[in-house]
């Protein structure tokens, strides 16, 4: 079980605690009073990685010595777009611009409803024209989109730098910017090769275009008359062109997985890594995912399961919002899942970590380590008795690589 962006540091709202430490949290205590603890470092030392690269390496796939193919692919497959070898793929974000191209805002306020979400896609994907290009974009949630580039009869390469100067992006690898100038607006320029030097120009035109075209668009207005932030721009980033080729999960661990997920990154995951996923309701609908979980249960051997809430309020620096979202998932998640395994007479065992940390503090993603419980009947506690990053940071587990964390987890059963 992954907590999106769970990690975190003390904060002074919390009385220096961070909001694990400070949530009530009663059923995943129960979990980690029969538990051995520790910290994992998902993807690198000094990376602070995008959820995509982080889940495939908390799943036991570690890109260190091959490039990995970009999130905007990963999200492309998971949003059941058309996608083949050659095409460009990058993941985007609704935002806010002035007249100077300065970013006020990377998500348009976070306050973009779906039926706004589609008019805006659906404006660009009739008005915006490259010629001998063909251009999709698909809202996905919230302030989230996919752009899918087509060009006919030929390649477009992938080397070509973010549009969103929050990211960066190293040998494929989305990574978090500690010390970005987040307010100013960054063309797609560099380039080494022929075919990345085109794709560079049709992203540098798409984005010009699109500017243009939401700058009075009739969505805008209404939105402005609410009161609300304007999209007038799509920041993009992890561009990729190539279709991932990875062994399948069931066969690496030579066990039945399955996935309960909601995002299209993690379905994306899910498709290419061959694992049987579920939805369960939005993001939001912790009730929902527990019985799903628990009806879907005895069908395999491995669940994987994906929780969004905390990473968001990470990002809002609101300390005592990600307190409030951990108690929530602990009673309206964990509650009615540990009833019903004891109801169901079912004996499982439980890795409980996160993709990454997202401290408020910080308002960003980071590579602070992230605290560990793995639980079971034939696990030998090691006296914790929370889930949190206090307790886990001197468990017998130690530090270890999320890429491990699977097969450290196996060998204690």
């Amino acid at each position: 079980m992954l907590l999106d962006g769970i990690g975190d540091l003390p904060h002074p709202d919390l009385n220096n605690l961070t909001p694990l430490e400070s949530a009530i949290t009663p059923n995943l205590d129960k979990i980690a009073s029969n538990s051995i603890s520790g910290q994992v470092t998902s993807v690198g030392k000094g990376i602070a990685p995008q959820s995509d690269i982080a889940v495939f390496n908390m799943l036991g796939y570690n890109f260190k010595d091959k490039k990995y193919v970009g999130r905007g692919v990963v999200e492309c497959i998971g949003c059941n777009i058309d996608f083949k070898e050659g095409d460009l793929a990058l993941r985007g974000n609704f935002a806010t611009i002035d007249s100077n191209k300065k970013i006020l805002d990377r998500r348009a306020g976070r306050i973009i409803s779906k039926d706004d979400a589609e008019s805006i896609c659906e404006l660009i994907n009739d008005d915006v024209k490259i010629d001998g290009v063909d251009i999709k974009v698909k809202p996905t949630i919230g302030h989230r989109v996919v752009l899918h580039i087509r060009k006919k009869n030929s390649a477009l390469g992938e080397n070509i730098t973010n549009t969103d100067p929050a990211y960066d992006k190293i040998d494929g690898i989305g990574i978090a910017k500690s010390n970005s100038d987040k307010d100013i607006y960054v063309n797609n320029s560099d380039y080494t090769k022929e075919d990345s030097k085109t794709a560079s120009e049709i992203v540098n035109d798409f984005s010009n275009q699109v500017i243009k075209l939401l700058s009075d668009c009739e969505v805008n207005k209404k939105r402005i008359d609410k009161k609300l932030l304007p999209i007038n721009c799509i920041l993009l980033r992890d561009a990729g062109n190539r279709y991932p080729s990875l062994t399948s999960i069931n066969e690496k661990y030579s066990l039945n997985f399955a996935a309960l997920v909601d995002m299209p990154v993690e379905i994306g995951i899910s498709k290419i890594l061959n694992i049987t996923y579920y939805p369960a309701g939005d993001s939001t609908q912790y009730e929902l995912k527990a019985n799903t979980l628990l009806e879907k249960l005895n069908l395999h051997d491995f669940f994987y399961v994906h929780i969004k809430g905390p990473d968001e309020f990470g990002h809002d620096g609101d300390a005592k919002g990600k307190k409030k979202n951990i108690e929530e998932i602990d009673k309206r998640f964990f509650e009615p899942l540990l009833k019903g395994l004891i109801n169901q007479n079912t004996p499982v065992n439980f890795i409980i970590s996160g993709d990454h940390s997202t401290p408020c503090i910080k308002k960003a993603h980071t590579d602070d380590p992230i605290p560990i419980i793995i639980s079971g009947k034939k696990i030998k506690s090691d006296n914790t008795t929370r889930f949190t990053e206090s307790f886990c940071k001197n468990g017998p587990i130690g530090n270890i690589m999320g890429y491990e964390v699977i097969d450290y987890s196996l060998k204690l059963n």
